[in-house]
């Protein structure tokens, strides 16, 4: 794919203004509050995995509406000393999947739980295991526009709700340091992460790669590929919603949380992406603690001639470095 959106010198300048919603702060402040009326976690089970240098637990804990929400807490074998944390989030249609499938954190050193995404999972990797009870309201298929013509009823509330209940959820499990949490994730999980980020306002430290849901309608103008070719699909069969659609994604626009992070921050991003368009990723990164009060440490790893897998291992190994300096004690 050849570079499709605005030059780099661009890039690097790109603000745009978004539209927020007046209720934005209210709307995520009720729909926390009410998800924390109960302790996060439900069960925590040891596992079997046939690997020698890690242990691993299967979690229980509650999201959303206080649906359970399963997650694979993982840590090294050797050792009871609290350690810092990595909460991931995965991509788009993917679930958990197996226990031994994400172990760079854990090989690292750090804490690792990985949450499961309610209703998703039968896309790609090894399945998920958390169901999705909320998602009868007007939509289609895919994640993406479930519940799209209302904020209450959207699938992006829920599964925000669920990552902000995970970091709650890992802060609560033994041999944590609960004051050194890190969110992480790409895509989907980028979005998400970066969305915790703007929730949470003591995490350690942030990495979002090539996230969704950042400059939404720029990137819906951009391109048809992924979860906005189905919001676009959505909106062609369902002429006259766009202005519903557009009233329920501002409550989930990553620039409105980015400007309200205030953990330091590192992101990826290709510059030839088009299922997560630069643009989008440079407008969160840009007014990344806009709110906060003061100017949160960052940084940027752009990668010319890659789409969405950016770096790929090369960008993993900046995040080990990175996240080694932000968690040092």
């Amino acid at each position: 794919m050849p570079a499709f959106d605005l030059p780099l010198t661009e890039l690097e300048r790109h603000r745009p203004d978004v539209e927020e919603p007046a209720d934005f702060d209210a709307f995520w402040l009720n729909t926390l509050k009410e998800a924390g009326r109960a302790d996060p976690l439900v069960s925590v089970r040891p596992v079997e995995t046939g690997l020698r240098l890690t242990r691993t637990w299967d979690v229980t804990f509650r999201g959303f509406a206080g649906d359970p929400v399963r997650a694979w807490f993982s840590r090294p074998a050797e050792g009871g000393e609290p350690l810092p944390a990595v909460v991931e989030f995965a991509g788009y249609g993917r679930g958990r999947g197996l226990p031994h499938e994400r172990l760079t954190w854990v090989n690292a050193g750090y804490a690792h739980l990985l949450m499961d995404n309610r209703g998703q999972g039968d896309q790609y990797g090894c399945g998920g295991e958390t169901p999705d009870p909320h998602a009868s309201a007007p939509g289609g298929p895919g994640p993406a526009v479930r519940g799209l013509l209302a904020p209450e009823e959207y699938h992006y509330r829920r599964l925000i709700t669920d990552a902000v209940r995970a970091v709650s959820a890992v802060r609560g499990l033994p041999g944590v340091d609960a004051g050194r949490t890190v969110a992480v994730g790409n895509s989907q999980g980028g979005g998400v992460a970066l969305a915790v980020a703007g929730l949470v306002p003591d995490l350690a430290g942030v990495l979002v790669t090539a996230p969704l849901l950042c400059g939404i309608r720029r990137a819906l103008d951009l391109t048809d590929a992924g979860p906005y070719g189905e919001i676009a699909a959505y909106l062609s069969v369902h002429r006259g919603a766009e202005r519903d659609a557009w009233r329920t994604l501002s409550y989930v626009e990553g620039v409105s949380f980015a400007r309200r992070a205030q953990a330091p921050a590192h992101f990826g991003v290709g510059l030839r992406d088009v299922v997560c368009p630069p643009s989008g990723v440079y407008a969160a990164f840009n007014r990344y603690g806009d709110l906060a009060g003061a100017d949160p440490r960052r940084e940027i790893h752009a990668y010319p001639f890659n789409g969405h897998e950016g770096g790929d291992a090369v960008h993993v190994r900046r995040q080990l470095d990175w996240v080694a300096g932000v968690l040092a004690p």
